[in-house]
């Protein structure tokens, strides 16, 4: 497994790195799980310390947590802690679902744009109707069932998820609704 652990204007010694190696190393021999790399990163918020995870793992699912707490250890026992529960939940649910992914999750390269919001300016008429582009990237673009899509936003705590149907090959899309249920857009 790789390892990203850093700092973001605080100093991170070796003892916490091993430490964070060491507890990582317990958490994925646990849920037996086979990860691909985790990415750990504490920062300092006005008098707290923040740790902020993620674990990859190789089933293409992705563990995310954040926590603070006064001292840097606390706050990351505490995101460790959220991330054992995420785990936990996604080993129940895939003894529910009685299937298990013989092959690693497909991934497929898309573009990714961030748009500038003109939220401020409302300008009466527009100059072009070209949305201004901040920045471009390239993102994967997992292939999942709409089950697992569902599992992974939840674990993710993201708003929404696209990926590739693997029953169809179609792009798809899964959402939380204002309402708190899950939308599911499969476009024919």
């Amino acid at each position: 497994m790789r390892y990203q652990i850093s700092g973001k204007q605080i100093d991170i010694g070796e003892a916490l790195q091993t430490h964070v190696k060491a507890e990582f190393g317990e958490l994925v021999e646990k849920y037996q799980q086979r990860p691909t790399e985790a990415v750990v990163i504490f920062s300092r918020d006005a008098h707290t310390l923040v740790c902020e995870a993620t674990l990859h793992l190789s089933t293409g699912m992705t563990a995310a947590a954040r926590a603070q707490a006064g001292e840097i250890y606390a706050a990351f026992e505490s995101c460790r802690e959220k991330l054992d529960k995420q785990l936990r939940r996604y080993k129940r649910r895939l003894k529910d679902h009685h299937r298990e992914r013989p092959n690693p999750v497909e991934y497929a390269e898309a573009s990714y744009n961030i748009l500038a919001s003109d939220q401020d300016e409302v300008p009466d008429e527009p100059e072009s109707l070209q949305p201004m582009i901040i920045a471009e990237m390239e993102t994967r673009i997992p292939s999942f069932s709409a089950g697992e899509a569902v599992m992974q936003m939840e674990l993710a705590h993201a708003p929404v998820l696209v990926f590739r149907n693997e029953r169809h090959g179609g792009l798809n899309v899964v959402y939380r609704r204002d309402d708190g249920n899950i939308g599911w857009i499969d476009p024919q």
